[in-house]
């Protein structure tokens, strides 16, 4: 079984829909997943629009795809993507693809990389239409991937403090019942007899089940963290033969 270590990532950024300012944290976050390989960003660069990311395509070792708008109204961008992402795929140079974007446009190639064995990473901002986020085997949404402005965050703030919650960027969804409902459902699909479940399998299925799925949207960095916020379930920790290890189960409370 490959390690995220070996998984050959092929990052293709759709420049006309994605803003330049948090490439880095982006970069970041795929590379959780694996070794991107390829990385190309595709846009008219002689439009002044995208001159904002001309700074960080050296930074970030992004190699920029010139696809000159020949119609005004179509998007030539979206048509080079695809045929590079089908190019890349019979390659069989790498194991999976992150599609970053936040258009409904690349819902089709999603679906056809996943049909292909390819696992699908899709990267975009709150906007995007729901038809390309179901399509991936995650999306992420850009805004989460903002770093807390560290000159807001006093030194003295947080001595004599035993537990402090991490700062993490801006909480896109309140917890609410479809929420609720999701986690309370993923439990009960995979629970014992006892009613416990493993919170691993638990955030992989609920995974599945949405795509979008991510406890930084709610401002929890882990899902434990998530779940202990809430009363509606128990969780402990058990303890395992390797030292300082333990794992997570979960419970919907009677």
């Amino acid at each position: 079984m490959k390690t995220s270590k070996d998984v050959r990532i092929a990052v293709l950024i759709d420049g006309d829909n994605i803003p330049s300012a948090n490439v880095k944290a982006m970069m970041e976050e795929i590379a959780k997943y694996g070794t991107p390989t390829f990385k190309r960003i595709y846009g008219d660069w002689t439009k002044p629009h995208l001159a904002g990311w001309k700074n960080v395509l050296l930074e970030n070792a992004i190699a920029p795809i010139q696809q000159y708008s020949y119609t005004v109204g179509k998007n030539a961008t979206d048509s080079a993507m695809i045929i590079d992402a089908m190019d890349i795929l019979y390659s069989e140079k790498v194991d999976a693809f992150c599609i970053v974007s936040s258009d409904s446009d690349f819902t089709r190639l999603a679906t056809r990389l996943r049909e292909a064995g390819m696992t699908v990473i899709g990267l975009g901002e709150k906007k995007t239409p729901n038809p390309f986020i179901v399509a991936c085997d995650k999306f992420i949404y850009l805004e989460i991937l903002k770093k807390p402005d560290s000159a807001k965050i006093k030194p003295d703030s947080f001595k004599g403090k035993k537990e402090v919650k991490e700062e993490v960027g801006e909480t896109l969804q309140k917890i609410g019942r479809e929420t609720l409902n999701l986690i309370s459902t993923t439990i009960t699909d995979l629970a014992d007899d006892e009613g416990w479940a493993f919170l691993g399998e638990v955030g992989s299925l609920m995974l599945k089940k949405q795509p979008d799925f991510d406890p930084r949207n709610f401002g929890f960095s882990k899902l434990a963290q998530l779940i202990k916020s809430i009363n509606r379930f128990e969780v402990v920790e058990r303890e395992t033969e390797k030292k300082n290890s333990k794992l997570v189960y979960v419970k919907v409370r009677a």
